[in-house]
């Protein structure tokens, strides 16, 4: 049984809620990503997630001030946590019921991980081949 632990990206690129959406977009560019998990404020304190679709809206739909605007005001919080041990079968059904792209991987309460619909196809193909 493969494990979200064994198809997660462990390098997560994290972000300060109170940074603003140009920082954001700065930092997605120069790490060559699609998303952000928005550190927590304090260890009771969920995780956020912030991705295109949530600085699409807000900055195009909404027309936001990406110089005015926090990733707070953007992000999806809480985000959507699975432990490291959930089979990939289940992580992906969550994610295909919600409409979930991604999801933040925790061991307890400690950020260890991202798993994305992309992760598991890339995964899958690689075990066709």
């Amino acid at each position: 049984m493969l494990t979200v632990q064994q198809v997660m990206v462990p390098e997560v690129i994290t972000i300060s809620p109170y940074a603003t959406l140009r920082e954001a977009l700065t930092m997605m560019r120069s790490h060559r990503v699609k998303s952000l998990v928005v550190d927590r404020q304090h260890p009771h304190d969920a995780y956020g997630l912030l991705s295109y679709n949530e600085l699409l809206r807000a900055i195009v739909v909404e027309e936001g001030d990406v110089d005015l605007l926090n990733v707070y005001d953007a992000a999806v919080k809480p985000a959507i946590t699975v432990g490291e041990d959930l089979s990939v079968n289940q992580a992906a059904a969550m994610m295909s019921r919600f409409h979930l792209n991604r999801l933040v991987v925790v061991r307890g309460n400690d950020l260890i991980g991202l798993l994305t619909m992309n992760d598991i196809l890339a995964r899958l193909i690689d075990e066709l081949d």
